[in-house]
């Protein structure tokens, strides 16, 4: 079975690579980068399908690559055969959340990003666990940030800003999901995403990037959900 994992905003693939080997022994792994393109999740979902082929997938997203998860499930719900969602929601963005997007992808083109996104973000991007007792992974997320194009960020910025709401979709999945959650949370709220059936697991000591937190428990939860429902041997 193919595991495809997609990134969040504004990071790219490289947060799953602390997760990468554990997954990569049981299934399949795809990571893609959002990258450049049009500013819409759901070109990018045609970018991530087509690079995927007929298989059949368990497809997974963490904040923003939940968003293009869904998007994803919506064009091409017969080779889903299983659903990862990590600290995301179904929900589209109100007005002002939409402004703020747009806002950050206007300054993005015009400065780059080095330095003042990863100090706009990275206090509710990590829990006071992580920030108190893994300064490691507060520098890896900063350079990852720093090391984005202000053009894909952008892109990304314009693409969740303009994304649908997904709530009657997910009420509809008959797959089975996982959805995982850091306890420290700031930004996604307990029950953002609602599925029927879903396996619910709430993290501790992890904010909204559990598989960068803390990947080895991360994984577990992971493996043991995906062996219980005969998704990988």
């Amino acid at each position: 079975m193919m595991l495809v994992l997609l990134h969040a905003f504004p990071l790219d693939s490289r947060m799953w690579d602390g997760v990468r080997e554990p997954l990569a022994t049981r299934l399949r792994l795809v990571t893609p980068d959002l990258g450049e393109g049009p500013p819409s999740l759901d070109a990018a979902a045609d970018t991530v399908l087509a690079g995927l082929g007929d298989e059949p997938f368990v497809l997974g997203g963490c904040s923003m690559g939940g968003y293009l998860a869904m998007s994803i499930l919506r064009k091409a719900p017969a080779q889903v055969r299983g659903l990862l969602f990590v600290d995301t929601k179904s929900a589209a963005d109100a007005a002002e959340a939409r402004e703020n997007r747009l806002a950050v992808a206007a300054r993005a083109e015009s400065e780059g990003v080095a330095g003042w996104l990863a100090d706009a973000m990275l206090p509710n991007l990590v829990g006071p666990t992580t920030r108190e007792h893994r300064p490691e992974v507060l520098a890896t997320l900063r350079s990852l940030i720093d090391s984005q194009a202000g053009s894909v960020v952008a892109r990304a910025q314009r693409a969740m800003a303009a994304r649908p709401d997904s709530t009657e979709l997910l009420a509809q999945v008959t797959v089975p999901t996982l959805v995982v959650r850091g306890a420290e949370d700031a930004l996604m709220a307990p029950g953002a995403v609602e599925v029927p059936g879903a396996r619910v697991v709430e993290m501790a000591g992890c904010g909204h990037l559990p598989p960068v937190e803390d990947p080895d428990a991360f994984v577990a939860v992971v493996l043991d959900w995906l062996a219980d429902q005969r998704l990988a041997p």
